[in-house]
């Protein structure tokens, strides 16, 4: 899943979500350095990673890039799920899209000091293009295809990858409506199990 999946899987725990968004960047076992609730977003984010991966209604959803985008196929669904998440907001919560964005970009300035370099400077970029509210729109998942292609130096050839999601909207919208379900049950699930051996300790 991408950034917007990963901070709405992490309950109102402030750590939580933050170590979630920027586990990507944590390798190993690095993540034991910070504080604990920041380490159980971290776990989180790779166990929703495993589940997502191994997963045979996204894997459905890949099959119909794979031919033209190969291994960037799984990158490019992560990004259309956020798509249908932001979309659908409504569906999942009932704090406005743009509160909860607004209040992670704040909870993101709060605790900049622990924040890894890389994420630190992709901040004021996100922030200014407000990439998590701009998911929701086709022209905003273009534009962020448009940069993934770009840092793959043209390769992926992800900037076309629109073309599919426009082809096959209605059967990527399904595929996200039935995986996410599992997803949400699988992810509250993990986040209680960490919280309670948290408390334990």
């Amino acid at each position: 899943m991408n950034f917007l999946a990963h901070i709405y899987l992490s309950g109102d725990e402030p750590l939580v979500k933050i170590g979630n968004f920027v586990a990507d960047s944590i390798r190993g076992k690095k993540y034991l350095s910070y504080p604990v609730q920041f380490q159980n977003g971290v776990i989180l984010h790779r166990a929703i990673d495993t589940f997502t991966d191994a997963h045979p209604t996204v894997r459905l959803s890949t099959k119909k890039l794979h031919k033209n985008y190969h291994h960037y196929s799984s990158v490019i669904v992560d990004i259309f799920y956020d798509h249908f998440l932001a979309k659908n907001w409504d569906r999942y919560s009932d704090i406005p899209l743009s509160e909860f964005v607004a209040d992670f970009y704040d909870l993101l300035r709060e605790h900049y000091d622990i924040l890894p370099l890389n994420t630190k400077k992709m901040m004021p970029y996100m922030i200014s293009d407000n990439w998590l509210l701009n998911y929701a729109s086709i022209e905003g998942i273009s534009r962020v295809l448009n940069g993934m292609n770009r840092r793959t130096n043209n390769r992926s050839k992800m900037n076309f990858a629109v073309n599919e999601l426009e082809e096959y909207y209605e059967e990527f919208q399904e595929e996200f409506y039935s995986f996410f379900e599992e997803l949400r049950t699988y992810s509250a699930h993990k986040l209680q199990s960490l919280q309670k051996e948290t408390d334990f300790n």
